[in-house]
């Protein structure tokens, strides 16, 4: 069960997003402007991630790309990344603005932000499309840069927010492709 969980968590993922931009309405009626732009980081993930791994084609597309057609991204790091890391850091953030400070929100709206850099950045380099990269164009770029106007609108995010954010942000991509990089070695290695 929990392999079938790890190959196909992204149509549940797909599914749920949908869902909860439906709810939306209902469940946000008392929310501020700021703190729905939060909460909307995580089902515009979600429709993000079902362009990106719908058919395995990122985890396919980086074993191609980066290990040369050897595996140096397994389902369980798709799944650890995508379940916990993004969605469970999108969950956490979402957390902190409601309970702690709305400038917390910066973390899922930088996730989001870095990511479309990514998608793009890869793109003009490769001069290719690469899984993922509509959804990062035109729904990370405006939905995030809507957040960051919204959430700077509040006059409670400081500079320590937006670094928090960053860095956060940074540091999960730099933690993906550091992991690719150490699989790609001790493929190598191996043969």
């Amino acid at each position: 069960m929990y392999s079938r969980l790890m190959q196909y968590w992204v149509y549940g993922g797909f599914l749920s997003g949908v869902l909860l931009l439906l709810l939306l309405p209902v469940l946000a009626r008392d929310w501020s402007s700021a703190l729905l732009v939060v909460f909307l980081q995580l089902p515009v993930y979600m429709l993000h991630q079902y362009e990106e791994h719908d058919n395995d084609r990122f985890r396919l597309f980086v074993n191609r790309m980066m290990g040369g057609g050897k595996e140096v991204l397994s389902h369980q790091a798709v799944f650890i990344i995508n379940v916990p890391g993004v969605w469970g850091v999108i969950a956490a953030s979402f957390y902190l603005a409601s309970y702690v400070s709305i400038g917390y929100g910066l973390i899922a709206i930088y996730l989001t932000l870095v990511n479309a850099v990514a998608h793009i950045g890869a793109a003009a380099a490769s001069r290719s499309y690469n899984p993922g990269l509509a959804t990062a164009t035109f729904l990370f770029v405006s939905v995030g840069l809507f957040g960051l106007c919204e959430l700077q609108q509040t006059g409670e995010v400081g500079w320590h927010h937006h670094l928090l954010g960053l860095l956060v942000a940074i540091g999960i991509h730099v933690a993906i492709v550091a992991y690719v990089q150490v699989k790609k070695r001790r493929t190598r290695a191996a043969t």
